[in-house]
């Protein structure tokens, strides 16, 4: 496992208790280095989305935690968010709840001179996803993925 993923893991199993006491769910932990400063980022949900209420009071107690914890060598930036609307969908419980909802797909590698596919999420597999699009279903290799997020409407 490497440092990232180790400092991950660890953060949700803070996380969750935490989670639980203020009634959102984890969605995602990210530990990433954008430019020279690395960032720890707690995505949290519930059913009627988070307001800025349950961000302050989820930061606060796992930045207590994190303290005590002292488990992250570098400095960082702790931020606890909502995954937002357009929220990427990485992990499998992300594409369950997703279900019939429109996406967005951008590949790796252009198919068809393309590298970006909108349409309704259809299902998925270990190995890959498929939508719906206006013209046809079409199926990705997860490993061509470089991104999938819900699709915004305006």
């Amino acid at each position: 496992m490497s440092k990232r993923e180790t400092y991950e893991a660890k953060t949700e199993e803070l996380l969750l208790p935490i989670a639980e006491e203020n009634g959102v769910e984890i969605y995602d932990v990210e530990y990433v280095k954008e430019g020279s400063d690395w960032y720890l980022r707690a995505y949290i949900d519930k059913p009627d989305g988070v307001n800025i209420g349950d961000c302050e009071a989820v930061s606060r107690a796992l930045s207590d935690k994190l303290d005590e914890a002292d488990f992250i060598e570098d400095a960082y930036i702790l931020e606890v968010s909502s995954p937002g609307l357009g929220r990427t969908l990485k992990k499998d419980k992300h594409l369950e709840k997703s279900l019939g909802e429109e996406v967005e797909i951008r590949l790796y590698k252009p198919v068809d001179k393309c590298r970006e596919f909108t349409g309704v999420l259809k299902s998925y597999d270990a190995d890959s996803i498929t939508i719906d699009t206006a013209e046809k279903e079409m199926t990705f290799a997860r490993k061509e993925i470089a991104l999938i997020r819900l699709a915004l409407d305006f």
